[in-house]
Order: C-alpha cells, then structure tokens, then sequence
C-alpha cells in the first residue's frame, strides 16, 4: 500500500517519522519540495527511503493521501477508492464533502479525534492550539507599545501588561504559560469552572464572573442561548476597562464562534490595547475583528490573523507529523487498512467510507 504526503503551510511528513512509518509496511511518497519553507532539502527525505513525486502522480496513484488542511479543488483528481487524511472542516463543509461520494474514498478528519487519553498523541487541534496561542502573546507583544515584565530601574519603575485571556482551553493555557513567561500579570476567564485549577496552576488569575456552561464531548464549551453570552458581554465589559492585551480562544464546535465583545466594549478599553483573536477563522470573538487584517479602532488595535500555526511552520509540522505517524499506526495493519469500528478513536474521525457519510 502506498501513502503520499503533499505540501501544505504546516508539513504532514518530518524525516523523523518515516523510519517508523515504513515498520507499517507503506511505501512513502512525498510532494516535491514538501518542506522547502522550513528549510528541508527533498533529500534528507530521500535518503530514508521516501521518493519525490509531483502532487498529481500522489492524487493519481498513491492509496492514501495525507493534507495538513484538505483542498477541495483536488477532488477531480483524486484516485477513485483512495483513503483520505487531513483536516476536513467537516460541520462546515457538509456540502463539499457530499462531492467525494461518487469516488468511493474514505475519509479520516482528524478534527474529530476524541479527547480521551489513549488519543492524545494523535491530537492535532491540541498541537496546533499550543503553538497559536504562544503565537498570539508574541504577536501582541510586538505591537503593544510597552513591555510586558515589571522592570525597577534607577530611571523608574516599568508596570507589568496586563494580559487577559478568554476561553482556557489548549490555545488559551499555551497563552497564559507564554505570557506568564514574559512577565506580564495574567488573568483568564472560562464559562467551564473545570479549567479553574489549571489555570491557576500556571499563576493566573481566574476571572469568576458567575457564569458557567458545560462541557461538550470534543473539550468545546457547549453553546448557550444569546440571554447566557449577553450577559457574559455585560460582566467582561467591566473587566476589559483595566487589561492591556486581550486574547480570544472561544470556540464552540461546528457552529460559529460566540461573540464575546462587542464595539460598545471595545470603545470602553483603553488606548493602545490590543485584541488578538484566534477565532477569527471561526467569524471571530470580537464584533470588530476583520478576516487576516490588523486595524486599529478607538485606538486599540485589532488583529485578526488566521491559521496563526502556520506562522511558527517548523514546530508546528514537527508535532503534526508525529500526531500523523501515531494515527497511521491506528488505521494501519500489515500494510492493510484496519477500520476496527470498535476502535473509537477510528469510529469517531472516520467520515466516510465509500459511499457513505
């Protein structure tokens, strides 16, 4: 069975994962120049025994395809019956998806991997929000007109960012450790009251505001009716008067991102903050925020960067490509795909299997 890796703004395959690919009994195809913006040489592949193909022979020939993010105008190209891996966008998508019915593939969105613990090395959403929201203290410590560490100097005392993290997820507690490290005073808010431990773990603050929701199978908040997220508006709108750096992380899965400040809300923070939302690609947290464009309103300056990962490329295909191979070894059995349904890992991200969605 052959498998193909083609190039995307985060790389599928590192040369450290195909000595252990290969113990699956796969012949591996990469695209050419898969990894030329981080500076990998087609080589360093080859000579572990991967071969260099162009991305139509890998759509024409290869068994499995493996995307960084799927492109749906490769559908045409595809082999009929070939297995497909990558990210589908799979709720928002649905229509799409229905055009690779007629070539029989299977398709395994690696969105849906469940967050359970035999799972976790394969959890590319995890991966790629550790890096975004390191990412986002970085960025918004670059445009921010002050530092973020108290410094005591003999020419004054330099205060502390004060750096306020919404939705404490996986991206939103990457935030907290980075801005923590840069010594800024972070605070954070999430509608779980489950996360409260661990944000405090990393020296934040917890923001109570009294409202709370539960928790969806996939570690998304679950979605609240427009009286929970007004309310929510009003509460934050307070707390939002007095923090330098705002990041937004909240997402609900397969629907769209709630909106949590509004342009009232925005004119009441101070000039010169920042707002960093890593929703945007989601419609965004902020009523304001604007698709891959960083403005300024009211004088606080608002950035709206999407798919933040790809701007961090080495590390982040490092630990997508590990989240790959460990996957691989999920679905792969003796060089034959294993679609052991009672496996959930396999049930929950297989999205179609021939003709079925």
């Amino acid at each position: 069975m052959s498998i193909g890796f083609l190039k995307g703004d985060i790389i599928p395959l590192m040369p450290n994962t195909i000595n252990e690919i290969k113990k699956l009994n796969l012949e591996i195809f990469f695209e050419k120049n898969i990894a030329q913006n981080i500076h990998i040489d087609d080589e360093e592949f080859e000579k572990l025994g991967a071969k260099a193909l162009s991305k139509d022979e890998i759509l024409n020939s290869c068994d499995i395809i493996v995307y960084y993010k799927f492109n749906y105008n490769d559908i045409e190209y595809i082999k009929r019956g070939s297995i497909l891996i990558g990210l589908f966008d799979p709720f928002v998508k649905k229509e799409k998806l229905k055009l690779l019915l007629e070539k029989q593939l299977t398709i395994f969105s690696l969105e849906l991997i469940p967050r359970i613990s035999r799972a976790q090395s394969m959890d590319v959403l995890s991966s790629l929000a550790t890096i975004a929201g390191y990412k986002a203290v970085i960025i918004s410590a670059y445009y921010f007109n002050r530092i973020f560490p108290l410094l005591m100097t003999s020419a004054g005392n330099l205060l502390p960012a004060k750096v306020f993290i919404i939705g404490a997820g996986v991206a939103g507690l990457s935030a907290i450790a980075t801005a923590k490290r840069l010594g800024a005073y972070v605070s954070a808010y999430d509608v779980r009251i489950s996360v409260k431990e661990q944000v405090e773990s990393l020296g934040a603050k917890f923001v109570d505001l009294g409202l709370f929701s539960q928790e969806e199978k996939y570690g998304y908040a679950k979605k609240m009716d427009e009286e929970f997220y007004k309310r929510q508006r009003e509460a934050l709108k307070e707390y939002l008067k007095d923090v330098d750096i705002v990041i937004t992380t909240a997402s609900v899965i397969g629907a769209k991102a709630p909106i949590l400040i509004t342009k009232d809300m925005v004119e009441v923070m101070k000039k010169g903050s920042i707002i960093v939302d890593l929703a945007v690609e989601k419609g965004g947290n902020c009523e304001l925020t604007k698709y891959n464009e960083i403005y300024e309103y009211n004088g606080v300056k608002i950035i709206g960067i999407p798919n933040l990962p790809a701007l961090v490329p080495y590390h982040s295909s490092f630990m997508f490509s590990n989240n790959i191979k460990n996957f691989l070894k999920i679905i792969i059995k003796d060089g034959s795909l294993n679609l052991n349904l009672n496996d959930e890992i396999i049930r929950e991200t297989l999205i179609s299997n021939e003709k079925v969605i």
